[in-house]
């Protein structure tokens, strides 16, 4: 069974993904948590917790890319483990994904709060999800 949950930062969103893609049900829920985020610049998958992948859930992972592509959206994959990334080279769709290196995704955070900072001062348009820390910007997908 999969988990998502869900932390906005700014234009950025980190879907994080624990349990196992390998049932339909598992697959929709990962659509919904992604599909939900069309306000995002950049959606980031969290796979590190994710133990299993079969094959619903690795075309579920080539369509979120494709629909994140006509949303104008990054898509990006996260510290995938070990049998999710032979998963998605069976696939031979290895070379398509961005898998977003540690270095990456600390620079894509530091940027994503400090964009979400700069909203907040005063002159700025005041368009923001909620003050950072605040209950709200944290949520599960069921």
């Amino acid at each position: 069974m999969l988990s998502v949950h869900v932390d906005n930062v700014g234009e950025m969103t980190v879907i994080e993904c624990e349990g196992r893609i390998v049932r339909s049900e598992d697959a929709f829920k990962l659509r919904n948590a992604v599909n939900l985020q069309s306000d995002s610049r950049i959606i980031v998958l969290d796979l590190s917790e994710v133990s299993s992948i079969a094959g619903g859930g690795l075309g579920m992972l080539v369509f979120l890319q494709r629909w994140t592509y006509d949303h104008d959206i990054k898509l990006k994959l996260f510290n995938p483990r070990l049998s999710v990334w032979n998963g998605l080279r069976h696939t031979n769709s290895m070379r398509a994904f961005d898998i977003a290196t540690l270095d990456e995704m600390m620079a894509l955070l530091a940027s994503a709060t400090l964009d979400e900072t700069m909203a907040l001062l005063p002159g700025s348009d005041g368009s923001h999800a909620g003050e950072p820390g605040e209950p709200g910007n944290r949520r599960d997908v069921h």
